[in-house]
């Protein structure tokens, strides 16, 4: 079992609890990979919110600086974190996301960005990273949408995690290779996330 399975094992259930989560569309995760998990991003306890709703192991980009930080550096080493320079335009990890994939894992990215904490992801802009990831890999696109009450992440409030319809890569139509065509998929993904979120109760 490898270490990733050992943790899953172990704290999926508890995460699960904690942040009391409901899911919604479990049946529509593939049943097999690759493919890309595309969610809108709330905090940083996001991650172990969608490892712990999915079937698959889930690889995902995460800051460099988290690295170097000595306990933290082993957890998301273990589960398969991509270590990615922000702001810099890091090729290596877009190579690398590329890769993770053509090896037939699951790949988790968040088209914002970056964290929006508090705000409804239809208030919020996709950039095109995402889009260039989808015209490299040619895969399928898992939408999902995460959202706790008020769109904040807290232990022991109702979270509900939507997993939507995967969308295939000849859906998204694409005639080329640039970054308008990045941007075009990468709204065409950010809106199946946003047309997820519910009316707050």
């Amino acid at each position: 079992m490898s270490m990733y399975s050992k943790l899953y094992k172990l704290l999926s259930g508890l995460i699960k609890k904690v942040y009391r989560v409901r899911i919604i569309g479990a049946e529509n995760e593939p049943e097999n990979p690759p493919f890309i998990v595309c969610a809108n991003h709330i905090s940083v306890q996001d991650v172990l919110i969608l490892a712990a709703c999915l079937k698959h192991p889930l690889r995902f980009l995460a800051k460099a600086e988290l690295f170097k930080v000595p306990i933290l550096r082993g957890i998301i080493k273990a589960c398969g974190a991509i270590p990615i320079e922000r702001g810099k335009g890091d090729v290596g990890a877009i190579k690398k996301s590329i890769a993770v994939l053509n090896e037939g894992e699951v790949l988790g990215l968040y088209p914002q960005g970056h964290r929006y904490p508090g705000k409804n992801p239809s208030e919020t802009q996709p950039q095109g990273g995402v889009g260039l990831v989808v015209s490299r890999a040619k895969c399928t696109v898992l939408p999902v949408c995460i959202q706790p009450k008020g769109f904040k992440a807290k232990p022991f409030r109702k979270t509900y995690v939507t997993i939507g319809r995967p969308i295939e890569f000849g859906e998204f139509n694409m005639t080329e290779n640039n970054k308008s065509e990045y941007d075009r998929v990468a709204h065409q993904i950010f809106d199946s996330v946003c047309a997820m979120v519910k009316e707050e109760e």
